[in-house]
């Protein structure tokens, strides 16, 4: 158990912010999963922007590693352009 009062609230504040980074991380892998099962070109593209800013934005606040965004939308252009 945490012996200061700083402590625990650093306890509170890390549960929150990590409970904040897994739901926009979640989030953003469900988008990505949809995006690779779309079989409609049209949609796809429509989608790919959307998901890529998501990817941006995971990077950026280093919820994931920017070379993994960037893999990911790479890869992701690759099927939809293969649609």
């Amino acid at each position: 158990m945490a012996n200061h009062k700083s402590a625990l609230k650093r306890i509170r504040q890390t549960a929150k912010k990590a409970a904040h980074n897994r739901y926009y991380h979640k989030t953003a892998r469900n988008a990505v999963r949809r995006l690779r099962s779309t079989t409609d070109a049209s949609e796809a593209n429509e989608m790919l922007p959307r998901v890529a800013s998501m990817l941006d934005k995971l990077a950026k606040r280093n919820i994931i590693h920017k070379k993994k965004a960037s893999n990911l939308k790479s890869s992701l252009a690759k099927h939809v352009a293969a649609l």
